[in-house]
């Protein structure tokens, strides 16, 4: 496992996760409901920062490594699974909407892994659509978490907008992933049952 600053941030990000879950099960006499979710906020976007960071020091230092590649989308899918559990836990996400959203990341990563073993990995490269998909989802679950009005726009009303968005954005991608890898699928599928 190479050490070095952006596998640090990432490793940084996964340790924020049970702070960010543990701050609602601290006692109200700790933090009020408000401020509990001012600073859940506050570590969601930290986390969402250095995922953006990460990756451009990465680059720019050349310390671009195959463990990191793995390692980072596995941080953000566990920060972005905890804060859509902790959603629905306080009312504020549908349960469907969590399903469809973990539900695709759990299945696009497995197809991925499938296809980098089989040398196929540009195939379901990041598209257009699960960019979008990701700025949808980031944006939405911050607004979500801080449950508040700014400049008398309801964060929360917002958010869920941006939340269903997201989900339906998660669909079409989660299609479009599928639609390019379901050749080499029903190719492997004949080569097994032909084997």
């Amino acid at each position: 496992m190479p050490v070095n600053i952006p596998n640090t941030l990432t490793w940084g990000r996964i340790a924020l996760i049970p702070l960010f879950v543990g701050v609602f099960y601290l006692p109200d006499s700790m933090l009020t409901a408000g401020q509990k979710n001012l600073v859940s906020t506050v570590i969601f976007i930290i986390a969402a920062v250095t995922d953006w960071f990460d990756g451009y020091l990465a680059r720019s230092l050349k310390q671009t490594s195959a463990f990191g590649a793995f390692l980072d989308p596995v941080a953000d899918k566990l920060m972005v699974a905890a804060a859509l559990i902790l959603l629905v836990q306080l009312g504020r996400v549908d349960a469907l909407i969590a399903v469809i959203i973990i539900g695709r990341e759990i299945t696009i990563s497995a197809l991925r892994e499938w296809m980098a073993q089989v040398g196929q990995s540009a195939s379901v490269a990041v598209a257009f659509v699960g960019k979008l998909k990701t700025a949808a989802q980031m944006t939405a679950i911050p607004m979500l978490l801080f449950n508040a009005h700014v400049l008398r726009i309801d964060m929360t009303d917002l958010g869920r907008v941006l939340i269903y968005v997201a989900a339906a954005l998660t669909l079409w991608s989660m299609g479009y992933y599928l639609r390019r890898a379901m050749p080499l699928l029903l190719a492997h599928g004949k080569e097994e049952r032909g084997g």
